[in-house]
């Protein structure tokens, strides 16, 4: 599984939209369409799709 990283400010906006607390997501794959996440510490991954 590839390392996720830090959100920018606006991702962060996004993730929060989406009802979710950015602290504790990562985002491993940032796409024109979509963001994919992985939680910090349960590891699960969500697609929010902008």
């Amino acid at each position: 599984m590839k390392q996720g990283k830090n959100p920018t400010r606006r991702q962060m906006i996004t993730i929060k939209e989406a009802g979710l607390n950015p602290e504790n997501w990562l985002v491993s794959k940032a796409l024109p369409d979509r963001l994919v996440l992985t939680h910090r510490f349960a590891g699960t991954e969500k697609t929010i799709f902008i």
